[in-house]
């Protein structure tokens, strides 16, 4: 039996060398670390699924993330962490910097 949650949206994805930036909508019904729960397992899941060669290289658990995660909240600065988002790997080093219209 799965649980059944409220509609997540993932409005923006990108990656950086080592990580991945998600701009998502939640519902205030779940909390985050719940969602980044469950982003984390669906993804794991799909990516062995259409990888086979990955559950060889983390035989003997079901992860394939890290445990950690860093999260901040976005109101109506939206705009501007879809854009920061959108630059992720860009830029050779540092911050990636884009204007604010």
């Amino acid at each position: 039996m799965h649980d059944h949650y409220p509609l997540i949206i993932i409005k923006e994805v990108n990656s950086d060398k080592d990580h991945i930036h998600l701009l998502v909508s939640i519902p205030p019904t779940i909390g985050v670390g719940k969602v980044v729960g469950i982003i984390k397992q669906n993804t794991a899941r799909e990516l062995k699924q259409k990888f086979p060669f990955i559950r060889e290289a983390y035989w003997g658990t079901e992860a394939v993330w890290s445990e950690g995660y860093f999260v901040s909240t976005v109101g109506i600065n939206e705009e501007v962490i879809k854009k920061y988002i959108q630059l992720q790997g860009q830029e050779d080093s540092g911050q990636t910097k884009f204007e604010i219209n």
